[in-house]
């Protein structure tokens, strides 16, 4: 049956209304919950995704379908435009420290890919997610702590999955080995730049929102423990966050006063993460967030073999302690 103009125009509108409840969400920043939580992860399809309405609304010569369409795709398009952040000044000088995060994919990344990330990269300090015991021992037998002789690896706790271990290897001795609670292990300690001065790294794993009603609490959870910037020490936060720049709850956790490294050079909408042996979707999870005295000279993005995410490498310039 054909539909009569005024029908057509009716469901445009409707057709319509699904973008328009997404805008909404995302520019107030008010989902919670399973599924919304994940859903928001995909803003930037989403975003790409309302010509469809908006077409079937001229098709159909509803104007209000039309303007509900297009504020839609306006508002997505400025949030994930937004997202990407600019090119903030040169980092004042100081000394340089390079951090990387990778995840090895329940310890299934060949150590040769990890090894081969540090070797290129030259990196000063790696944090690991998902370290199993056999991919601890793997990567020792590769010559991992050939380049970054320091560890300190906390094992999963009992009853958790053996991959919810975490890791931080470093070139330098490290200082005040710890671990920031959550649903996986999040290894943390301090490590002197060139100049004397303290950072102290954690790699971050928070538990992914995916799957449940549960799971996105304990996901809030860990990010909401997560530490926050203080006067006393220079602080890093990088790996997995499992949170896009469009989630409400990591805009909140960057309230706290940290710099995403990545945002900083207008490179916030650099994709992280992607399905082993799909093209899509492409998801920003990974980020470096920094205290803001640090200085962020670059950011890149590795692919590692074998692993579903890439790693985040930046340049960071550390000040004088006296500074």
């Amino acid at each position: 049956m054909r539909l009569q103009p005024a029908s057509r125009k009716r469901w445009a509108v409707i057709g319509s209304a699904p973008w328009a409840v997404w805008a909404a969400l995302r520019v107030t920043g008010t989902e919670r919950g399973f599924p919304l939580v994940p859903a928001l992860a995909f803003t930037p399809h989403a975003a790409a995704a309302t010509v469809l309405p908006l077409a079937a609304a001229i098709a159909a010569r509803s104007r209000a379908g039309v303007l509900v369409a297009a504020a839609s795709g306006a508002a997505l398009a400025a949030a994930v435009r937004g997202n990407r952040g600019t090119r903030g000044p040169a980092a004042a000088p100081g000394a340089g420290l390079r951090i990387a995060t990778v995840s090895l994919r329940k310890g299934l990344v060949p150590p040769a890919s990890v090894v081969e990330l540090v070797r290129r990269e030259g990196v000063d300090l790696l944090a690991a997610q998902e370290v199993t015991p056999d991919a601890e021992r793997r990567l020792h037998d590769a010559g991992l702590h050939r380049l970054l002789p320091h560890a300190h690896v906390v094992p999963a706790r009992p009853g958790s999955v053996v991959s919810g271990s975490g890791a931080i290897w470093s070139r330098e001795p490290l200082r005040s080995p710890g671990n920031v609670p959550g649903e996986f292990e999040q290894p943390c300690a301090r490590v002197a730049a060139g100049n004397g001065t303290e950072v102290e790294l954690v790699s971050v794993h928070t538990a992914p929102p995916a799957t449940s009603p549960a799971a996105v609490r304990s996901w809030e959870a860990d990010l909401a423990a997560l530490p926050v910037p203080v006067p006393d020490v220079l602080r890093v936060l990088a790996g997995d966050f499992n949170a896009t720049p469009d989630h409400a709850a990591l805009r909140a956790v960057i309230r706290r006063g940290w710099v995403d490294a990545a945002r900083a050079l207008g490179l916030g909408n650099t994709w992280t993460w992607r399905p082993l042996r799909l093209p899509l979707p492409r998801l920003v999870l990974d980020h470096v967030l920094v205290d803001p005295r640090l200085g962020v000279a670059a950011c890149t993005f590795v692919r590692v073999p074998g692993s579903d995410h890439r790693a985040v490498v930046v340049d960071l310039a550390v000040p004088d302690r006296d500074r």
